[in-house]
């Protein structure tokens, strides 16, 4: 990776890292995500991770890159070509539930940051390989969580985590007080069921007591 590459993903992570919550978003209608973009800036989180999960990704991540004023990536990449699709789109990073070479690499040709999904110390060390030095925890909540981080931090001292998959309100806490951790992925305040009705103003809301749940438990 060419050292102007290393900037643009170094400013991506601190960009991720200072807002500290990545929003978790599954869109079915492209047609949502100008909706959905305005309620995450109005709620003081003008970052978004849409996974590639639905026909609708590609598409919504276009109209959300093309405003400008929200950090968007593509979740679930599986493949190369979705990594090639993704930054098409517009997409500044790339997150996977698992630590791929291919998908790694493509995203490095392309110069976008990528997130494997990393949960055990020889997936980090994979990762590691890769010249990567932050990985997404997927899936958190039954792997461990909080604890398990913790413990991988100790050897890994290099390391940051992006947790993600059963964090909610009630054990945010315990990831944002880890120093390891550089930011917390979660849907709970972005559900589909409001996206899909267009219902921006009760995004807002819960991306507003997210941000500030978040605030209260910063370190």
């Amino acid at each position: 990776m060419y050292e102007t590459e290393l900037i643009v993903t170094e400013a991506v992570l601190k960009q991720l890292a200072g807002n500290r919550l990545v929003p978790v978003v599954v869109i079915d209608d492209a047609k949502q995500a100008d909706t959905l973009a305005t309620a995450l800036v109005a709620g003081g989180l003008p970052v978004a991770e849409v996974t590639f999960r639905t026909a609708a990704a590609a598409d919504a991540i276009r109209a959300i890159a093309a405003r400008g004023d929200v950090l968007v990536g593509a979740g679930t990449v599986l493949t190369p070509a979705q990594v090639d699709e993704a930054v098409a789109a517009g997409a500044a990073y790339v997150v996977s539930p698992g630590t791929n070479r291919a998908v790694v690499e493509r995203a490095q040709e392309h110069g976008v940051l990528a997130l494997p999904g990393a949960v055990t110390a020889t997936e980090v060390q994979a990762a590691l390989e890769l010249g990567l030095t932050t990985v997404k925890f997927f899936p958190a909540g039954t792997s461990g969580g909080a604890r398990a981080i913790s413990a991988l931090a100790a050897p890994f001292t290099g390391v940051r985590f992006v947790p993600t998959g059963g964090v909610g309100t009630g054990n945010l806490g315990e990831y944002l007080a880890l120093e390891s951790v550089a930011a917390v992925g979660g849907s709970w305040m972005v559900p589909r069921a409001l996206i899909n009705e267009g219902n921006g103003e009760g995004v807002r809301e819960l991306v507003a007591e997210a941000v500030a749940l978040a605030t209260s438990l910063r370190p």
